[in-house]
């Protein structure tokens, strides 16, 4: 007789999922994402909120799979005011004009410009690293208590002494502050564009979703991945492909991560929003749906623009002409401008951003739709000043590196290198590292010819 090598029945350990199996921890963020983006699963709730309170192991998971099964079915509600499709088809069908006057650049001012792109994001990502994660609550009163509020400069590390430390539940200790790197530290905002630079260096400017998906898992682990990216991750290695990878079992389909992503589209689309747009499309499905598509659209057009004008209006306007008006995104940005014509506050509209998202959970936070409306804040009332504007993009709190990141991107483009004060530009130093494979710490000036180079194939 031979020993019994394995056990026939093996059950997965559900405790240590470490974000690759999330959905059945996130059963209540999926139905207030459902509901948001018109599901009719408002019956569904109780059901939601029973299986949300099982503990974690097999009857939860079940479950949860049933309840994605009612999910991927559900029909629209009847009365949802939202017209928001994810195919690129109907999404054009659904965009309004905007023509303003472009100069295009010539080809030393265009270098300056992807320059202060390159460098803008790594200073307005470098400002909001280090309180990632922190609330308004404890961030404004920090700000206060070491005379930097408004925001007007880098955090430091000797700002974080142990009285200040000692009064807040968010962790500052050992965290990247401009007075301890040498560069701009490793970051998801800034891996983005790095990997895409590959993507087209691989792939060429027709790239595919699916070039996108390999890309991933050829140049990243999947824990340098977060939310709606992790879950695509896992997806594409369970051979689920674009774009139903964005959908199963993704409860952050229309979280910030694909807004973050959309960068390099807009460096290498100078004045051409409509392609930077197309481009970021391809980037966004395999992870997004709805407005986590637009967002990454958002910003690569508003990055296109912002090579052809100084217009802080037209460079928003040329983002939202590529989303469609029928959008709660179009909508939420509608609200911040209007806000800005009407002579309402910065604070004003800090307010009305936290009273419609709820910064404590996580949903409400790293959503899509609060994020834009604050880098649309930081771009009309910051005025065109890069200091000015990334800081305001911080201080608004909720998804602070990744909001100082894309205004940085965007006035950087706008206003060049030498629109960037040599405060914010020392302590990145004229390089990023990155957790790209083969890739690790770029030079930026090396990286802004590369982009020129994609620019003009």
């Amino acid at each position: 007789m031979y020993a019994k090598i394995y056990d026939t029945h093996i059950v997965p350990d559900y405790s240590n999922a470490d974000g690759l199996n999330r959905y059945p921890q996130d059963l209540l963020a999926e139905y207030r994402q459902s509901m948001e983006e018109g599901l009719d699963v408002e019956r569904y709730k109780g059901l939601f909120e029973s299986v949300a309170a099982l503990p974690p192991g097999d009857i939860k998971s079940r479950m949860s799979d049933l309840l994605f099964e009612l999910v991927i079915g559900a029909g629209m509600q009847s009365e949802y005011a939202y017209n928001e499709p994810s195919t690129l088809e109907e999404i054009e069908n659904l965009c309004s004009a905007h023509e303003f006057a472009c100069q295009m650049p010539d080809a030393q001012t265009l270098k300056n410009k992807l320059l202060g792109a390159w460098t803008g994001r790594a200073c307005g990502c470098l400002l909001g690293k280090p309180v990632e994660g922190i609330r308004s609550d404890e961030l404004i009163p920090l700000l206060k208590e070491t005379d930097n509020y408004p925001m007007h400069r880098y955090l430091l590390s000797t700002d974080m002494t142990s009285e200040v430390c000692a009064h807040y539940k968010f962790m500052l200790r050992g965290k990247p502050y401009a007075d301890t790197v040498d560069g701009m530290p490793v970051d998801d905002d800034t891996n983005y564009v790095v990997l895409a630079q590959k993507i087209i260096d691989d792939c060429g400017r027709d790239f595919e979703s699916d070039d996108v998906a390999m890309a991933w898992m050829k140049y990243q682990s999947v824990y340098a991945y977060f939310t709606a990216e992790r879950i695509a991750f896992v997806n594409f290695m369970n051979c689920i492909e674009p774009p139903a990878s964005a959908m199963y079992k993704n409860v952050c389909r229309e979280w910030i991560g694909a807004q973050i992503r959309g960068d390099y589209f807009g460096y290498i689309n100078p004045g051409k929003p409509k392609e930077a747009a197309r481009m970021a499309y391809t980037d966004a499905r395999i992870s997004h749906v709805k407005n986590g598509i637009y967002g990454e659209m958002f910003a690569a057009a508003m990055i296109a623009c912002a090579a052809v004008t100084d217009s802080i209006e037209d460079i928003i306007m040329g983002g939202l002409a590529q989303i469609p008006y029928t959008s709660r995104l179009y909508e939420a940005v509608m609200k911040i401008t209007d806000a800005y014509k009407t002579g309402k506050t910065v604070e004003d509209c800090f307010c009305m951003i936290h009273e419609a998202y709820d910064e404590h959970t996580d949903h409400g936070w790293c959503h899509t739709i609060p994020n834009a409306m604050i880098v649309t804040a930081a771009l009309l009332y910051g005025e065109g000043d890069f200091g000015k504007s990334i800081c305001t993009a911080v201080g608004m709190a909720f998804d602070t590196d990744c909001n100082g990141a894309t205004v940085g991107s965007v006035l950087g483009m706008r206003n060049g290198i030498d629109g960037i004060d040599e405060y914010w530009k020392a302590p990145v130093n004229g390089k990023i590292h990155t957790s790209v494979f083969g890739v690790g710490t770029v030079d930026i000036e090396q990286a802004v010819v590369r982009t020129t180079e994609h620019i003009e194939e």
